[in-house]
């Protein structure tokens, strides 16, 4: 694979891991101590966080703040200005009215799981997983965990189906099963999970 590509206006740490055949484009920035995978592309004006792992073959749409310490796995696609936060209850000064220093916070990350796609705009509050092969709508506010292969959407988002690794919205069959309508893979439905049949 071919070493990787940064554009001469991104901002990329000497302290990041840059993998091989990477794009990062004009305006990006990579904090300190990220680590970001084979094959990946980072799109203009995204912001990689202090120590963000990132797996390889992952698409970071223009824009997208991936703050840290984001765990993002293999295959996930970040959509435009979609946004991975990591504090839950934030505020510029401690209640005595002093600005905050990194002491007085705990960053919690967001995890991507395999293969997963967030939407554009989409808004993820520290801590939440979204599983395996899952799909977060443009726009969604998510707050709780998406279970693997739910298609989650709203504000705050809920499940409301299934898709396959296709990322076609599934199509029931009878008996908890569901189908991809364009590859034919078939799942399994059970206590609220879903899982390749």
């Amino acid at each position: 694979m071919d070493e990787p590509r940064i554009e001469p206006s991104a901002d990329v740490d000497e302290r990041a891991v840059i993998g091989a055949g990477t794009k990062v484009w004009h305006l990006a920035q990579v904090r300190e101590e990220a680590v970001v995978g084979a094959g990946c592309v980072i799109g203009r004006g995204a912001y990689i966080g202090p120590g963000v792992r990132i797996g390889d073959r992952v698409k970071v749409q223009n824009h997208a703040l991936v703050y840290e310490p984001a765990v993002v796995e293999d295959g996930v696609f970040i959509g435009p200005a979609a946004v991975l936060t990591n504090d839950r209850n934030p505020r510029a000064v401690t209640s005595d009215g002093r600005l905050k220093a990194e002491r007085d916070w705990r960053a919690e990350g967001v995890t991507l799981r395999q293969g997963c796609s967030i939407g554009a705009r989409a808004v993820l509050v520290a801590g939440v997983t979204v599983g395996r092969w899952a799909l977060v709508a443009a726009g969604a506010v998510v707050s709780r965990d998406v279970p693997d292969f739910a298609l989650a959407a709203g504000v705050p988002a809920r499940r409301i189906g299934w898709v396959g690794r296709a990322g076609e919205r599934l199509e029931p069959v009878g008996g908890g099963r569901w189908a991809c309508p364009r590859t034919g893979e078939r799942y399994q439905e059970a206590d609220g999970t879903l899982a390749p049949a």
